[in-house]
């Protein structure tokens, strides 16, 4: 049989499309186009030829059509564009989003902060000054003798009632990778100083004393997805309740972990999302010795915290089908319960007549409201965080309420894979001003993009101190003040930090040794910052990091040594025995 030659078609033609202001062609190119349009022209009427002699032949074997897609498939050019393309509005002609650490707004949007249109992020006054157009908390005035007798000449004499704030803006001890999945909760053991419990989006339950560091327990059998919500039990702190997205709320011993499942709202397993409830809300009311938690349908629930069972119907306090992500009893009047949900809304209960539309008063957001609580020490101020990057506050509950006192214009509207930003009352303070809240957008410091956790006086709305670590790239959604030391510990990805305030000395003390635990597989590179894990989580639950391979699963620790004169101290790891 003969040798048959194959016809060899011309490769399509490329189209490239670059931006004209910043692509331009030079002269000399337009001269070679225009000497190349004569060959194109040359291999056109070649290719012609051919497709006229394929067409012939698909013609008698009954294939014309077939032949003729295949002609206009091969004459199809393939376009690449290099226009600039933006992320956000995703038009062409400009670009927007982050750019190495600084991010870069989008001209036909709003300002991401603050949402308002005619400027750009970066030159926001919110972001400038955070108390730009806050209205400070009303003064007392003078109304009578008495009064003003006391203002002129006894108040100068008595000490101010609100303290200077210690501010703890240095990492003292942290537990890197702590968790298999991001950090959503945190909650400080009411006795015991030394014990920070956490929970994450796996479910699991973490016990940690972060004073002797290595002293760590996961708890992993407990629930079966995200653990929302810790309370520990104020008549039995060995005992703590927690809420998950699996519809069970479990009553755990913190030192067997043994649980007990006391509510399932999903008996029958998955049934589809219409149908499958999720735990969000979780608060105890210690006068009437109930947990009460709600769903992701707007229900509330009661358990009997003697018996362990159930009490009563569900009741609708939310818009039917929308998430109540929060719950708290005034902590001076736990009659009195605070609720926000996915319906825009904040609302004011009073359990001794708790029934559908039956709030007391209804607080009105723009978006989403993340968290409500109670002030907690006089119960009298109600703080809230919303998406649409609105702190509120309400002076006075036995006042108007309207509209909040004061509005702060802060970074915490997040997209997806994070844990909702929640503005949290610093449980220490008796002017009950001081809030924490950590911070979405984020700043260039030398050249790396960090995420600060803020301090705000919600009294004046000027923010206090932004504290930040420059091996902590990561966002710090998760916050929590304790009770009874300046301690605060931040939940950043899958790792747990504590922060102390610096001790400030003129004489130059020598370097302290902080110990700092790694979980996992140890690094390569020694250098590598603690914030290296992403803040979005992957959909499998192994954790793959680069490094050296060790015969021993335990977790081992790393030296870190740090001077305290330095403003942004440089961790520098050594290689340490594992415990």
């Amino acid at each position: 049989m003969a040798p048959q030659t194959r016809r060899t078609s011309s490769f399509p033609k490329v189209v490239i499309e670059r931006d004209t202001d910043s692509e331009e062609s030079s002269s000399s190119e337009e001269i070679d186009d225009g000497d190349d349009d004569a060959v194109d022209q040359e291999e056109e009427s070649d290719e012609e030829e051919e497709e006229e002699e394929v067409v012939k032949s698909d013609k008698s074997k009954g294939n014309e059509e077939k032949a003729k897609e295949e002609i206009v498939s091969k004459k199809a050019p393939i376009t690449i564009s290099l226009k600039k393309v933006c992320k956000v509005c995703k038009r062409k002609g400009h670009e927007a989003g982050f750019k190495g650490a600084t991010y870069i707004d989008c001209p036909m949007k709003p300002c991401f902060l603050c949402k308002m249109p005619g400027h750009t992020t970066m030159s926001c006054p919110h972001r400038v000054a955070t108390e730009f157009g806050v209205v400070p908390a009303p003064r007392r005035n003078a109304h009578n003798s008495l009064d003003f007798v006391f203002e002129r000449q006894l108040r100068p004499h008595i000490p101010k009632m609100k303290p200077a704030f210690v501010i703890p803006d240095e990492v003292q001890s942290a537990v890197v990778r702590y968790h298999s999945r991001r950090v959503t909760c945190l909650e400080f053991h009411p006795t015991k100083n030394n014990i920070l419990l956490s929970g994450d989006k796996k479910g699991q339950l973490g016990v940690w004393d972060f004073e002797k560091v290595y002293e760590k327990t996961v708890y992993g059998d407990i629930h079966g997805c995200i653990l929302n919500n810790i309370k520990l039990n104020p008549r039995n702190d060995g005992m703590l309740y927690t809420a998950s997205s699996d519809g069970t709320v479990s009553y755990t011993d913190l030192e067997t972990g043994i649980s007990l499942s006391l509510t399932n709202l999903n008996p029958d397993g998955w049934q589809g999302p219409n149908s499958w409830k999720m735990l969000y809300g979780l608060d105890i009311n210690s006068e009437k010795g109930v947990v009460i938690f709600a769903d992701n349908f707007g229900y509330l629930y009661m358990v009997d915290m003697r018996s362990n069972s159930v009490m009563g119907e569900p009741i609708l306090i939310h818009k039917k089908g929308s998430k109540v992500v929060g719950l708290h009893c005034n902590p001076i009047q736990p009659d009195l319960l605070l609720s926000c949900g996915n319906d825009h809304f904040a609302r004011i209960w009073d359990m001794r007549q708790l029934k559908t539309g039956s709030s007391l008063y209804d607080l009105t957001h723009k978006r989403v409201v993340n968290s409500a609580y109670f002030s907690p020490l006089s119960g009298s101020k109600i703080l809230t965080t919303s998406q649409d990057n609105r702190i509120r506050v309400w002076d006075s509950i036995f006042g108007s309420l309207d509209s909040p006192s004061r509005e702060i214009v802060h970074s915490h509207d997040f997209n997806r894979h994070l844990t909702a930003f929640r503005a949290e009352w610093d449980p220490k303070d008796p002017s009950e001003s001081l809030v924490v809240v950590g911070r979405y957008i984020s700043e260039n410091y030398n050249g790396a993009a960090l995420h600060p956790i803020d301090f705000i006086d919600i009294s004046t709305g000027q923010l206090v101190a932004e504290v930040m670590d420059p091996n902590i790239t990561t966002i710090s959604p998760v916050n929590k003040l304790h009770p009874h030391y300046d301690i605060l510990a931040s939940g950043s990805s899958r790792s747990i930090f504590i922060w102390k305030p610096k001790e400030k000395t003129e004489i130059e003390q020598p370097k302290d040794e902080r110990k700092i635990v790694v979980c996992g597989k140890a690094e390569k590179k020694n250098g590598k910052k603690f914030g290296g894990d992403s803040d979005f989580d992957s959909d499998d639950d192994t954790h793959n990091s680069k490094g050296k391979n060790l015969t021993s699963k335990k977790p081992y620790s790393v030296s870190i040594s740090c001077s305290t004169k330095k403003k942004h101290e440089t961790y520098e790891s050594k290689s340490s025995k594992k415990r």
